[in-house]
């Protein structure tokens, strides 16, 4: 019994840290630590820093971390404070949900353009769905959750899934993957930071096509457009390379990232793909698209996932089991 009361003073204890961090938007910033010890001259500073501050995010799992924690908490306390937390997180994720279905990166204050972009890099969109998922069904720490509320999720969640299906980039009549992300009005892809081009994003798409494989009774719609991003994780597959770190004191941080010949390397996929070619690009910070590895800058080349695992995991584990129950007649990786 002494340890319960122990874990819950310092769940509610960080609770209270994640609700001093949260700004009247709603929402939160990225990057927080919210169980640090916080003394009351930090309480103080936080008051003050957040003060007027708007620029709340869902980038780096910010904000659906701390709504789903508050969930937690107050299931565990009954504390009100930490459902008014939560309700308020909640209203955050609806005010930012645009009519056509997606989300920005930040919300409502946009310092950046490419912050009002529909984003799906780092998995950010697809983490607001999970949760508004999560929270439709109203089962373990979201059954405190009304009616209303719940179908209100299940709506918005309805309306992200329509435009992950709107925004699938289809080239020459035939549809491919997704961008990291999206323009809010267009829908097609865009850049972002000077070395996010625009371009066909794979491991960005290993993540929706995850979710869109968690859907229960899938529309033809859905089923057409896990098929046919899952045929092109398999066309665009590097084989026989690797990367791997080199290590080397005379360069800054004492290594380098470099592309090597390896016959018996399992499949690897790149970060980005040019749109109608299907070539890895990559790109330093003077934006200009190289097509290869070794041609950006150092800092670049261990400063970013240029290269990723993602797609095979859906091709090896998770599509064979979905495309049985889903699409039995139909396997796109049996040529």
């Amino acid at each position: 019994m002494a340890e319960v009361k122990e874990f819950l003073r310092e769940a509610i204890r960080v609770g209270d840290n994640v609700l001093a961090y949260q700004y009247d938007t709603g929402g939160w910033y990225k990057n927080i630590d919210m169980a640090a010890e916080l003394r009351p001259e930090d309480l103080r500073m936080i008051q003050m820093n957040k003060k007027n501050r708007t620029e709340s995010t869902i980038d780096n799992d910010a904000t659906t971390t701390q709504i789903r924690y508050l969930a937690k908490v107050y299931s565990a306390t009954k504390l009100e404070r930490f459902k008014e937390g939560f309700l308020k997180g909640m209203k955050f994720i609806f005010d930012a949900q645009y009519d056509n279905g997606g989300w920005p990166q930040y919300y409502p204050e946009h310092t950046e353009d490419y912050y009002k972009r529909i984003t799906y890099n780092d998995g950010a969109m697809n983490q607001v769905l999970m949760l508004l998922a999560d929270v439709a069904k109203g089962q373990n720490e979201f059954q405190f959750v009304t009616a209303e509320m719940r179908a209100r999720a299940k709506k918005a969640f309805d309306k992200g899934i329509e435009c992950i299906l709107k925004t699938q980039i289809r080239v020459n009549g035939k549809l491919t993957a997704w961008g990291a992300q999206h323009d809010e009005k267009t829908l097609k892809p865009a850049e972002a930071r000077a070395y996010e081009k625009v371009s066909i994003a794979s491991l960005e798409s290993a993540g929706i096509v995850k979710l869109l494989m968690s859907i229960e009774n899938p529309s033809p719609e859905i089923i057409t457009a896990i098929q046919s991003a899952v045929e092109w994780f398999d066309s665009v597959k590097l084989l026989g390379v690797e990367v791997r770190r080199k290590e080397d004191p005379k360069l800054d941080k004492g290594y380098d990232m470099v592309v090597v010949q390896n016959p018996s390397a399992a499949p690897i996929w790149a970060r980005f793909y040019e749109i109608g070619t299907n070539r890895p690009i990559f790109c330093g910070r003077d934006g200009i698209v190289k097509y290869s590895l070794a041609e950006i800058e150092h800092e670049r080349r261990i400063g970013y996932s240029w290269y990723n695992y993602a797609p095979g995991n859906i091709i090896v584990n998770e599509y064979p089991k979905w495309q049985q129950k889903w699409a039995p007649n139909h396997n796109v990786l049996k040529k």
